[in-house]
């Protein structure tokens, strides 16, 4: 019988038997792989790994040849896929084990400010975003076309060690499907792949945190007075004394007046300038007034 341009059908089971051969031929010789593993229908189920992957097929370049990467993705073929800054490396196993590439633009500097600005006082913990809990606005400004943070198909270069003649064969559509799973578990690949830094949005949050300027932090002497009912002296900015001057002897007992006048002379050891403590304050206040009615 023949099958012409068509290879006969090979179970999901078989593939996964093949692939898993593969993988442990590899991993005899001590290469690390990272398989994609998918539980159930669904290849992502997560905001970035939903986006990731609708975003792709989004676009009419892809919608076509995507749904040809599907069961690879769920049946175990992408037996390895690593993600770093501008790419994606994979292993997929078909009739023989191929190599894939994906090499995406990194996010332009402009938009990528842009997107900060907008989220500046939405955006307060990695948590909240990585877990895509946003609000429907910015949601909406992210996965857009024109602002967003996704590729675009033109950002995005495609390439695969098969003898399929097509740009995106079924293995680098299930490498594309394969990284929306892994955003599923490790959301924060997709901001090392678009070349960004996610710490950019929580210094634009400190920022926008700022307390007001001129924000009273202390009771000022003139609220002092109007509260308690005294006159409160001005504190007086007191020079520091230089290091050579001698010191001062000590003197025997005076009378409260002399103290005063003491002071006033700044004959006393000098201290560097202080604020004076609100109840220092008062009760300075109080046994100035004292000392005045029983002149």
């Amino acid at each position: 019988m023949s099958w012409g341009f068509y290879k006969p059908y090979v179970s999901r089971a078989a593939r996964l038997a093949k692939a898993s051969k593969s993988a442990a031929k590899l991993q005899k010789i001590g290469q690390k792989l990272d398989p994609v593993v998918i539980e159930g229908r669904s290849i992502a189920k997560t905001f970035w790994g939903k986006a990731w992957c609708q975003n792709l097929e989004a676009y009419s370049d892809y919608e076509n040849r995507l749904p040809r990467g599907r069961s690879y993705a769920r049946n175990g073929s992408v037996i390895d896929l690593k993600i770093e800054t501008g790419s994606v490396a994979a292993l997929v196993q078909g009739s023989s084990l191929y190599k894939v590439s994906v090499t995406i633009n990194p996010l332009a500097s402009g938009r990528w400010k842009t997107f900060v600005d907008a989220a500046t006082g939405q955006v307060t913990n990695l948590l909240d975003l990585l877990q895509g809990r946003l609000s429907k606005e910015l949601l909406e400004f992210l996965t857009s076309k024109q602002t967003g943070l996704f590729p675009s198909p033109k950002e995005i270069r495609l390439s695969c060690s098969c003898p399929d003649w097509a740009d995106m064969c079924k293995h680098v559509a299930a490498v594309l499907y394969g990284v929306g799973a892994r955003l599923d578990s490790k959301p924060e690949l997709f901001f090392t792949l678009r070349g960004v830094d996610m710490q950019d949005l929580l210094a634009a949050a400190g920022r926008s945190a700022v307390l007001p300027v001129g924000a009273p932090t202390e009771i000022e002497d003139g609220d002092l007075s109007s509260i308690f009912g005294v006159e409160i002296e001005s504190v007086a900015t007191v020079p520091t004394a230089p290091e050579n001057t001698a010191p001062i002897r000590k003197k025997g007992r005076s009378s409260p007046s002399a103290k005063t006048t003491d002071k006033s002379a700044g004959n006393k050891k000098t201290k560097a300038a202080k604020k004076v403590p609100v109840r220092k304050a008062i009760k300075k206040a109080g046994k100035a007034s004292i000392q005045k009615r029983n002149a």
